[in-house]
């Protein structure tokens, strides 16, 4: 099984989930209830290593797209 992603995507997917995720903590902070940032920051770290972990051991990035033929 592989996995038809390219880095692009997944780095982009990674940037807009942790943007939600730092925007609901920044939500919590205005209602009162504070969360410190080292633990966010840790966890999308490690967020994006699991996920080229994953990607890697499932068949590899996507480099070229298939079925493009010259015309």
């Amino acid at each position: 099984m592989t996995v038809d992603v390219t880095r692009g995507g997944l780095l982009v997917t990674l940037a807009i989930f942790g943007v939600i995720v730092y925007e609901l903590r920044t939500v919590l902070d205005f209602v009162g209830v504070e969360l410190p940032i080292i633990p966010y920051m840790a966890a999308v770290f490690v967020l994006a290593g699991a996920s080229v972990w994953y990607v890697t051991l499932k068949g590899g990035w996507r480099t070229e797209p298939e079925g493009d033929e010259p015309a």
